[in-house]
């Protein structure tokens, strides 16, 4: 197997990194990930950077070699500094709260919508219209942030609902007299 496209990926010194076929392990001050990634993938650690090699130049390969070395750059990123995903509430009476580890909502709707935290996952509410998500998988970040979303997405007449917080909502104008 030759060594084209080699990419890179800075390590830090508090972060440990265990290789196996077909996985590898990153553990850092935040916590430790595990995933796992194509066999025709070469990853070997020399010098704090964790390598990324492909078999050929052909196109799934180099498909594969760009999603590998994202993955294990994010994980690398996850473990030292972690990810987090902001979200705004917009609407008269739409609001949120903290009940322990879980979020609360208030939607407008006639009960009170309760979202359970997710391992690894926690939630920050600063103001009663703002959500902080945070933790140290990007991919469970965002995905709990789009359910979040999901529950009141934000509708284009009034804008009311929830939005990621540099979301550009586009309105439209409502009917003329």
């Amino acid at each position: 197997m030759s060594r084209i496209g080699r990419k890179p990926v800075a390590v830090p010194d508090a972060v440990t990194v265990t290789i196996a076929p077909g996985n590898i392990a990153i553990k850092g001050p935040k916590g430790e990930l595990t995933q796992t990634y194509s066999q025709e993938m070469t990853v070997s650690q020399e010098d704090g950077t964790i390598l990324v090699a492909r078999p050929t130049d052909r196109g799934e390969h180099r498909a594969l070699h760009g999603l590998t070395r994202s993955l294990i750059a994010n994980m690398v990123e996850g473990v030292t500094d972690g990810f987090e995903k902001r979200l705004e509430i917009q609407g008269v009476g739409y609001r949120a709260a903290l009940k322990g580890k879980n979020l609360e909502l208030a939607l407008g709707f006639s009960h009170p919508v309760s979202i359970e935290a997710p391992a690894g996952i926690e939630f920050e509410v600063p103001q009663q219209t703002e959500i902080i998500v945070r933790g140290i998988d990007k991919q469970l970040v965002g995905q709990v942030a789009a359910d979040i979303r999901k529950r009141r997405p934000p509708e284009p007449y009034k804008g009311k609902g929830i939005r990621y917080r540099d979301e550009q909502v586009l309105r439209k104008v409502g009917k003329r007299a």
